[in-house]
């Protein structure tokens, strides 16, 4: 599968650059789903198009079982700052997570699959996915739209990857449980009366409230959650007053809380609401707004292991790493909650500079392509001769 993936090297570093040079925001990725669609029907895979808004799945071979495939396709409203000939062409707006990979990968392996004789009996659904870094109105992310235009039914399997630019190239890691957490974000109005700074006896500081509400709010982690199980409540924003000798009448917050098990995500909301009774106990008052976020994805044990074959057959065990625990979020945490599931992430540091996600410099090494092809559709082979049980 490695040489066949490495046949068409030049064919994924095109369809990578092509994106990349053209990158979409959350639920408008009309450009990316025609390219898409177009692809694949050259391959002979029959398409639906408009799939959660945006999305394409595509549809190869027949039977059961049914293993998905799955790979995002927007951006980030982020201007590059590299200096190569791909670089986006759309002002403010980048490829900057590796979803532009993603897609062509998965694209690629929808070439090597179509092309293969001997392919196993089943079914192989190609999930391309838009809207993994933003929800819509309704606070519903891609892969939610997508589930909900039944782009999962009948599925035995899911499996995807993550470029990773920090890792090694083909470095994979992967493992069995919680690979993603649970999300919520919340803002915070803080209420008093404020009033002249020579005179705050007169009314109720806000600002005097934040400096308890925010050592209880730290001391949720410390005195309220199970020690053994793992959670996370942060602050990323205060705005209060705008001069030196005014009290400010109100203050606001912004944070984001995570978790893996769904019991400690719900003792978080409910811990955080009760911290701010403090606000009310000084005489103030406060207003709280939490919105769900995605949802903790589980590598399901099964599909995990399959992953860790794959990767130990193509390549060598010494490139299989274990991914340990990590409070990042990631959409496709719904689709492991509908079907047994696992993702692994594809090491692709491009050079010696360190390039992160999310960053206007962003990049990876193009050559870790032929990989995560190679890797995926090996993956699907083998689901497809042995799907999980449970």
């Amino acid at each position: 599968m490695l040489a066949k993936a490495q046949g068409i090297a030049e064919q994924l570093i095109a369809w990578r650059r092509d994106i990349h040079m053209h990158p979409e925001l959350s639920f408008q990725e009309t450009r990316t789903a025609r390219l898409v669609a177009k692809e694949l029907a050259a391959m002979g895979i029959s398409t639906r198009t408009g799939v959660g808004k945006t999305g394409v799945v595509g549809y190869l071979g027949a039977g059961e079982p049914v293993i998905g495939l799955r790979a995002d396709m927007d951006a980030l409203p982020i201007q590059e700052e590299n200096d190569v000939p791909y670089a986006s062409q759309t002002p403010g707006v980048m490829h900057a997570c590796g979803h532009d990979a993603h897609t062509a990968i998965l694209l690629g392996v929808a070439r090597l699959l179509s092309q293969m004789p001997d392919r196993p009996p089943g079914q192989i659904r190609f999930l391309f996915q838009p809207s993994e870094e933003d929800s819509d109105a309704e606070n519903k992310s891609g892969a939610v739209r997508m589930i909900e235009d039944g782009a999962l039914e009948g599925v035995d399997a899911v499996i995807a990857l993550h470029v990773n630019s920090l890792l090694p190239t083909n470095q994979i890691m992967v493992q069995a449980g919680p690979a993603s957490a649970n999300e919520d974000s919340f803002r915070i109005r803080l209420s008093g009366d404020g009033g002249h700074g020579a005179y705050p006896h007169q009314g109720v500081d806000p600002i005097f409230i934040l400096a308890q509400v925010l050592n209880v709010i730290n001391g949720i982690r410390a005195r309220r959650i199970d020690p053994t199980k793992a959670g996370v409540i942060s602050i990323g924003a205060i705005h209060a007053g705008n001069t030196t000798n005014v009290i400010p009448s109100t203050v606001r917050l912004r944070g984001t809380m995570r978790s893996f098990d769904d019991d400690v995500r719900q003792q978080l909301r409910q811990e955080l609401a009760q911290a701010l009774e403090v606000a009310r106990a000084l005489g103030g008052d406060f207003e709280l707004k939490i919105t769900p976020g995605y949802a903790a994805m589980i590598n399901h044990p099964e599909v995990a292991g399959v992953m860790e074959d794959a990767v130990r057959a193509l390549l060598d065990a010494a490139d299989l790493i274990p991914s340990g625990l990590g409070m990042g979020a990631e959409d496709f945490g719904y689709m492991t909650r509908q079907t047994p599931g696992a993702m692994f992430l594809l090491g692709a540091k491009a050079d010696d500079i360190s390039r992160p996600h999310h960053t206007p410099i962003f990049d990876i090494d193009e050559s870790t392509l032929v990989t995560g092809a190679a890797l995926l559709a090996d993956i699907t082979c083998r689901l497809l001769q042995n799907p999980p049980t449970t």
